[in-house]
């Protein structure tokens, strides 16, 4: 072919040029279409799930209703004043019905809700249900209204996460503990909120909002179990189930003065419960029951450790509950510790940690201080890098297409950036923020298969270490700080990693409970001027920007045991929440 032949073969430089901007701009136009039709569609189905939702509360709204004009004698104050056990024996007796119960509740909850935004699904089927129960052998929890997580699974409900992407998948059966709390008699009534994508320790989505604090309407009820947490400590329900990642029960049980227990890891069955990352075991996420004391937390798990759950779920292990390890009376040895070395804790969280020493140590039990080992390691090794082991990219999908909720954005904004950029920013900071260029280094993920493996390795080479240290000093339980008090607006999602003390237990896959023991007092307040924090950099001033302004709300310390020791996790809580309420009588004298 010759030179010329050749030339009028190729394309005109001037046209080609003209042909590629008008496809580019064409393409640039077409995402810009795209993403109006995408922000519009999301809009549009925001608007018809606010509908559906008020029309649930409407309806349920009539229900409470109709049955007071029919019932004026059913008086609502001395039921909802009634503690779990003393509710489920009048119900049992027959001295109370399960309808006055149901409707109460119902009436409450409504409420509470109108104030806090922290139901999302009325469950009309609950009314049926009542009916159905009243036929059936009376159960541990017969006639008693639970309250059900939003990503707990409930027959034609979607476990939507805080997503519109999942609006439109009902569930085509209940999980498996919420089948075992109808075996039992209990009566799901309520779903309850929880923060975007779940792994937050806010509570707030674009689904359904953000839910404020019982207390303190400038305050979150924490996450991401947060709507639970608000609607028990609210006085709208007097059971829960929740889940919890790294805090998501205790956290918000903390912020909100309630009692919440998460269980070791396969104790309760999670068919049924969605996970913020599917696929993810380096922290175990479990379910487990939030409610205003121990003893109610403990009826439940009796009710809940029952043949049906075994049946149900072969993968968990057949164990009911032991009643002889529950009522020991034997003086415990109590390891303890008011700070980790990681994110120095506020003056209410340590104060309720000594106070509580103290008081167990007047009532005959033996305190023995205890240190976790390598605290940073299992933060940003073990935690982080095994939570995100993806690089954050399972986590980051879920948001695709989705509007990002305020309480997730500065996450996101963390999650999204480039692994070079991360690089970069890591290597940048480690001079002046290390713990800061830790975590973003930790965010890259473990970047093989093998180095997930190895990551394995460490986790249990990291237990094996903690649970001899744990042997070596004799310990039955141990005694530390949980997060608190609660957050002001704004901060929870920024502070994630505070939950260090709590997402420790999750690695470790150790049962762990928070009872409230105290308040936050100005003194607190006045001390917390001074809090500067172990490292000096902008986590440790925004936490102490996030617990300002907390007078008279609830504090709680954590209750920690070896795992498949729930039992004696449980007497544990119960022993801390007895020399609590002790110490109040005796000020009130």
């Amino acid at each position: 072919m010759t030179l010329d032949k050749l030339k009028g073969c190729l394309p005109d430089a001037e046209a080609d040029r003209r042909i590629v901007a008008g496809l580019l701009c064409g393409s640039v136009t077409a995402v810009l279409v795209l993403k109006w039709v995408n922000q519009r569609r999301v809009q549009k189905k925001l608007e018809e799930a606010k509908k559906r939702r008020e029309l649930g509360f409407q309806r349920m709204e009539k229900a409470a209703r109709q049955f007071k004009q029919q019932n004026p004698g059913v008086k609502a104050a001395p039921i909802l004043s009634l503690p779990l056990v003393e509710l489920t024996a009048k119900l049992k007796d027959g001295s109370l019905s399960p309808e006055s119960v149901l409707y109460t509740y119902m009436e409450k909850a409504l409420e509470v809700t109108r104030q806090i935004n922290c139901v999302t699904d009325f469950l009309p089927e609950c009314e049926e249900q009542v009916q159905e129960a009243k036929k059936q052998e009376k159960g541990l929890l017969y006639g008693v209204p639970v309250s059900i997580k939003e990503n707990v699974a409930c027959k034609g409900y979607p476990n939507t996460l805080g997503l519109v992407k999942f609006l439109d998948h009902p569930e085509r059966d209940d999980s498996v503990i919420v089948k075992v709390l109808k075996k039992q008699g209990a009566i799901p009534f309520v779903k309850t909120n929880t923060s975007q994508a779940i792994l937050n320790i806010d509570c707030g989505n674009t689904l359904f909002g953000q839910t404020l604090n019982p207390f303190n309407h400038k305050k979150t009820s924490g996450g991401s179990s947060g709507g639970e947490a608000a609607l028990v400590g609210g006085g709208g329900s007097i059971l829960g189930i929740g889940t919890d990642v790294a805090a998501s029960i205790r956290v918000p049980c903390g912020f909100c003065g309630i009692c919440g227990f998460k269980p070791t890891g396969y104790r309760l069955s999670v068919k049924g419960a969605t996970a913020p990352v599917e696929g993810m075991n380096s922290v175990i996420s479990v379910t487990g029951p939030m409610a205003r004391d121990v003893d109610s937390l403990v009826l439940c798990m009796r009710a809940l450790l029952c043949d049906e759950l075994f049946h149900l779920d072969p993968a968990v292990p057949p164990l009911p509950f032991n009643e002889e390890i529950y009522s020991s009376s034997t003086p415990l040895r109590i390891g303890y510790y008011d700070g980790d070395g990681y994110f120095q804790p506020s003056p209410s969280m340590k104060r309720a940690v000594q106070e509580t020493r103290k008081l167990l140590q007047d009532a005959g039990h033996m305190l023995i201080p205890f240190t976790p080992p390598r605290i940073n390691f299992l933060v940003d090794e073990l935690f982080t890098k095994g939570l995100y082991a993806d690089g954050n990219a399972t986590l980051v999908e879920k948001f695709d297409g989705e509007f990002v909720d305020a309480t997730w954005t500065n996450e996101i904004l963390c999650y999204r950036l480039p692994n070079l950029l991360k690089r970069i920013l890591a290597l940048i900071l480690m001079p002046v923020f290390p713990r800061i260029s830790r975590h973003l280094h930790a965010l890259l993920g473990v970047g093989s298969v093998k180095n997930f493996w190895k990551n394995n390795v460490d986790r249990m080479a990291y237990r094996d270490e903690f649970i001899a240290e744990w042997r070596k000093l004799k310990l039955d339980v141990v005694l530390c700080p949980t997060l608190g008090p609660a957050f002001n607006l704004g901060y929870a999602g920024k502070l994630f990693v505070a939950t260090t003390y709590t997402h420790l237990y999750n690695v470790l896959n150790f049962p762990a409970g928070v009872v409230p023991v105290t308040t936050a007092t100005q003194a607190d307040e006045d001390e917390l001027k001074l809090y500067k924090g172990h490292y000096g950099d902008p986590w440790d001033k925004r936490m102490k920007e996030a617990v300002e302004g907390a007078v008279g709300l609830p504090v709680a310390v954590q209750c920690v045991a070896l795992p498949w020791q729930e039992e004696l996790c449980l007497r544990f809580m119960k022993e801390v929440e007895a020399v609590s309420h002790e110490r109040r009588g005796r000020r009130k004298i």
